[in-house]
């Protein structure tokens, strides 16, 4: 392997490894910022060692039994010990001399401490905006570029709120732990926000190389699954849950064998997953029974749901769908949904309805990098029979995104505009 080869397995190993190292850390030191900080240190050590001797047959027991030498390096150094710090060298040299399964351990009930995870990070103490942000920062290893463009701000303002709240997590020694109660239903919004940014980015992956990153669908469902029970009777819980089971149940009919994005208009429906669907549903109807129809979550499973129930593209309830994408959009507003909003239109209606839409939303700030702003427009344009608009409409998409196979998808769709009529995202 080159030395540029060794690199990019060292940052794929890193965002598998990542949010286990943290988690493993965080359940030993009960310090969050702390185990992000080693953890960052294992990733150094990879970069510096890896490419002179080679990636390591277990790369992820590697970089926890080296952060767990860290950690104890670090507990040994202060010069006054408390009694936990006491208690945690301790059981950490017992570790170590008992040589344990590195694997297992990183492996040990991942999603419930994933889910500890969050929560720590969902604490009231920090604003709605941080939690989120440190949450994914630690957890999804996304930049803080990437974290800023999934929440549409300014990098640097994203930037001040992670440094904010590790520092608030650093100074008030809030305990790791999942809550129960009172203060389970003060983080239980924050928490769920999270883990449906999770999902998403595993869905769509904001940036790199592959369009979908499964295992952060699935840490999100297992978490999902988790709240369900933590918090049987939060509809939003149920409505989340359901949203990703339904979104999950596409995942094998939405790549080709190359690892390009097939649209959904164009995906082989044999290929859904009808036992997920089932679970999606259910999870839907357990979200109505507690009264949650008009849920944030809720609405967009319904919405996922009408694409489910339909044996064939052209049955697809698109009146539906514009209905609910309006119900949601009146719940939150987001030119994004309104976004949502115009496809469904289109398609139910005709492109000019749709573009009159989306030709409203041009002033959007939120909208100018977005690349499916002028991805869907260009489809409407194309439609309507202007295709020098529409082809430069993809072209402008193309260079706003930053996946590498939307961004070739993309360019593809600017070259076909003559030749057919490119289908909706």
């Amino acid at each position: 392997m080159t030395a540029a080869d060794v690199n990019r397995t060292i940052l794929a190993v890193w965002r598998i490894e990542q949010p286990r190292l943290i988690t493993g850390l965080s359940r030993m030191l009960r310090d969050v910022p702390l185990a992000e900080d080693l953890t960052q240190e294992a990733l150094v050590a990879a970069l510096e060692h890896w490419p002179a001797s080679g990636v390591p047959e277990k790369p992820g027991a590697w970089l926890m039994a080296l952060a767990k030498r860290r950690a104890l390096d670090h507990l040994r150094r202060r010069s006054m010990l408390a009694r936990k710090h006491e208690m945690l060298t301790r059981d950490l040299e017992q570790e170590q001399q008992a040589m344990p399964d590195l694997d297992a351990a990183l492996d040990d009930d991942i999603g419930d401490e994933l889910l500890r995870l969050i929560f720590t990070a969902c604490h009231p103490k920090l604003s709605r905006e941080a939690r989120a942000a440190l949450a994914l920062r630690m957890i999804c290893g996304l930049t803080t570029e990437e974290i800023a463009r999934a929440f549409l701000q300014p990098e640097a303002t994203i930037a001040q709120r992670i440094v904010r709240a590790k520092r608030t997590l650093s100074e008030s020694g809030l305990a790791y732990e999942t809550p129960r109660g009172v203060q389970l239903s003060e983080r239980l919004a924050s928490v769920l926000e999270v883990v449906y940014l999770i999902f998403n980015e595993g869905y769509t992956a904001a940036r790199g190389d592959e369009w979908l990153r499964p295992q952060l669908c699935n840490d999100a469902l297992r978490m999902g699954r988790v709240l369900t029970l933590v918090a049987p009777q939060e509809a939003e819980a149920h409505g989340l849950l359901a949203l990703m089971e339904l979104n999950a149940s596409r995942t094998a009919a939405r790549t080709d064998p190359a690892g390009d994005p097939i649209l959904l208009m164009d995906q082989n429906r044999a290929l859904w997953d009808r036992l997920q669907i089932r679970r999606g549903l259910l999870a839907l109807a357990r979200a109505y029974e507690l009264g949650g129809a008009g849920g944030f979550y809720a609405l967009q499973a319904e919405i996922v749901a009408c694409h489910a129930r339909a044996v064939t593209p052209d049955e697809t309830e698109w009146p539906r769908i514009a209905e609910l994408y309006a119900k949601l959009g009146a719940l939150v507003r987001s030119p994004i949904i309104e976004l949502n909003r115009a496809v469904a239109i289109g398609m139910a209606e005709g492109p000019a309805a749709a573009l009159a839409i989306v030709d409203g939303l041009a002033g959007e700030p939120a909208l100018k990098t977005y690349h499916l702003f002028p991805s869907v427009r260009g489809d409407l344009l194309h439609k309507l029979g202007r295709v020098a608009e529409a082809r430069a409409a993809f072209e402008l998409a193309s260079t706003l995104a930053t996946n590498k196979r939307e961004r070739e998808l993309l360019r593809r769709r600017a070259t076909e505009t003559s030749s057919g009529a490119p289908k909706p995202f």
